[in-house]
């Protein structure tokens, strides 16, 4: 018996790729260039493979399919595995694949990421404070709120995803 389940189709199949609605690099270069500016001063001094983690995750949970494409492929080509990056909208089920350390940066990407509760809550936030030095913390809240910028330009732009090469413009 052979089945064509609807998830094995080929992409193009399930949703026909949308123009992007809105360039805000193109019209506000300036803004552009100062998140980008943000960008590497917020995550200077953190590991590459914990910020691509973030990136990624943070991506997953704003549904930002042009910055998970991008953040994906630049883990990868900073040596992530396929697994890891497979596993991150897992990750609390699949906490083995993770340091402590990256499963309190993930556990902070959550609680920044999604506000709908209001807050941030102090067992999560008391958690990065263990594994992080407090530069460094002060780093990654500015790197979860950059890659949350990236997103909703991404996003309500409708950036297209699967373009993108390592190495062409970082974010």
């Amino acid at each position: 018996m052979t089945t064509t389940p609807e998830h094995h189709r080929a992409p193009a199949d399930l949703v026909p790729e949308q123009p992007p609605r809105i360039f805000v690099s193109q019209l506000l270069p300036d803004v552009y260039k100062a998140l980008v500016r943000l960008d590497i001063a917020a995550r200077k001094g953190l590991d590459p493979i914990l910020v691509e983690l973030v990136k990624i995750r943070a991506s997953q949970i704003n549904h930002c399919a042009f910055c998970l494409d991008m953040h994906s492929k630049d883990a990868l080509a900073a040596g992530e595995s396929v697994e890891r990056i497979v596993q991150l909208s897992a990750w609390e089920e699949s906490r083995h694949f993770y340091t402590e350390k990256e499963l309190a940066a993930l556990a902070l990407t959550e609680a920044v990421t999604v506000l709908t509760d209001g807050f941030v809550p102090q067992e999560v936030f008391a958690q990065a404070a263990e594994h992080f030095e407090e530069t460094e913390l002060a780093q990654l809240l500015a790197s979860i709120t950059v890659i949350n910028a990236w997103n909703r330009f991404g996003v309500a732009g409708r950036l297209t995803p699967g373009h993108y090469t390592p190495g062409d413009h970082k974010h």
